[in-house]
Formats: C-alpha cells, sequence, structure tokens
C-alpha cells in the first residue's frame, strides 16, 4: 500500500503537486493518469524520494519515505519512464547491481535471470553493454532487473514505451500476477486504452490536484456509454 498524505510541491511560484491525498491499495493494479504536466512524474519522484515534498507524507507499506528512506525504499521498485541508465554496464551486470541492493539471494536470481532473459527475448544481448541496446531492449533490461528483485510494491512510469507488442504482453501479465498475490502495482501510463484493460482503480490528476480516484466500474457510471479515453477529455474539458 502507498498512503500519500496532504502532500504538496512547489517550484517557485508554480504548484506542481496541490494537497494530494491518495491511497493505492494492495491487491490490484491502480492506474494513474493525466494530461502532460498535471503532476504525474512530481508525484511518482517524491513517492521514491527523488524529490521532498513541501508538506504532508508519504508511506509506503507502513514505512515514510522521509524519516525512513532506507526501509521504504525496500518496499518497492521502480520502472522509470527512460531506461538511459548505467549504459556501461551489460544488462547481466545492471540486473546483479540491482539484485545486491535488494539482498536477492545468489541463486534465486541466478534461475530468475535465466528464466526472464528468455521470456523477454534478451539471452543472446543480456551480456552485451547496455549501450549498444536499443530503447526497447533497455526498457526490459529494466524490468527483468525489477521482476528478479521482486519487492511487494511496483511503481511503472510509461513502462510500455519502446516494448514490442511481445514484450508489453508479457509485462502486463506480470502485473496482473503481482497483484493477484496481494501486492500493490502503481502504474502511470497516457495510453488509456491499456489502462482500461488493466487497472482496477484509476486516478486522475490534473494541475496538480486529484480529481478522480475509484473503480473503473464508478467513473464509468458517472458517464455512461464512454470509453475511458472519452470520459478523461470530458472530466479534463470541466476542469
Amino acid at each position: 500500500m502507498i498512503e500519500i498524505r496532504n502532500v504538496t510541491k512547489k517550484f517557485g511560484p508554480k504548484v506542481a503537486v496541490d494537497d494530494e491525498n491518495i491511497i493505492i491499495d494492495s491487491g490490484q493494479i491502480t492506474g494513474f493518469i493525466g494530461p502532460n504536466g498535471a503532476g504525474k512524474t512530481t508525484t511518482i519522484n517524491m513517492i521514491t524520494g527523488v524529490l521532498d515534498p513541501d508538506q504532508g507524507e508519504i508511506l509506503i507499506n507502513g514505512k515514510n519515505i522521509l524519516s525512513q528512506p532506507l526501509e521504504a525504499k525496500k518496499q518497492f521498485v521502480l520502472i522509470p519512464d527512460t531506461p538511459d541508465i548505467f549504459l556501461q554496464l551489460t544488462g547481466r551486470e545492471y540486473i546483479n547491481f540491482l539484485a545486491d541492493i535488494y539482498e536477492v539471494d545468489t541463486q534465486v536470481r541466478k534461475e530468475r535471470i535465466e528464466d526472464l532473459v528468455v521470456q523477454f527475448d534478451m539471452a543472446s544481448d543480456i551480456d552485451a553493454r547496455m549501450a549498444s541496446y536499443s530503447h526497447g531492449m533497455r526498457q526490459k533490461t529494466l524490468i527483468i532487473a525489477a521482476l528478479v528483485c521482486d519487492p511487494p510494491v511496483w511503481i511503472l512510469d510509461e513502462p510500455m514505451t519502446g516494448l514490442d507488442p511481445s514484450a508489453s504482453f508479457l509485462l502486463k501479465q506480470k502485473m496482473k500476477e503481482h497483484a493477484a498475490k496481494g501486492n500493490t502495482v502503481f502504474f502511470s501510463t497516457h495510453v488509456l486504452e491499456v489502462a482500461e484493460k488493466l487497472c482496477e482503480q484509476i486516478i486522475m490528476i490534473h494541475a496538480g490536484k486529484i480529481i478522480y480516484q475509484g473503480t473503473l466500474e464508478q467513473l464509468r457510471d458517472r458517464y455512461p456509454g464512454l470509453s475511458l479515453e472519452e470520459i478523461f477529455l470530458e472530466v479534463n474539458r470541466d476542469e
């Protein structure tokens, strides 16, 4: 579970996130949607400790990201919206580096790596430097690393960007399996069709304010006959 309580973040005079209150429950996939500049990335950066909130608190499985940073960060893994990190490492070196941080047992990680590189069609490239990878291959490597570490909370920021259809489908299956085990999956996306098919809960943000949090069914009840894309456009037009 992720709890965001009365969180505000400003950049100079601009209020990027305004008194945000969110509960992201375990056991389901929660979609986080909003237009560009709405505050999605700022929110994720505060959840993961990249940015400090100006006020309020954030708890990850009961661990405060500010006062208990190490304990809180052990609870989650982030798949960022850009995979251009640690490019001088090989894919395997990066995965093992992350697994060291999460203290994954050597034999367990070995078995997971060998299984996942086959599933994501990376077996022939995993020992090459990530600098030589395409965007999609880098993204798959970050996903494999996250799955190898497998903490209870997954935070994914536009994770399907650059993935081929096979890898995208596989990631969606992994997300469903993780949530079905009682874990937390928090998923930011611009692809509303994906959110509509994948997410049980939807959180909608506009201009730094949460304008909707609830199930898709409840949202559809407010706007009968409309797709999530049409509802999104309607809600943001009203705002």
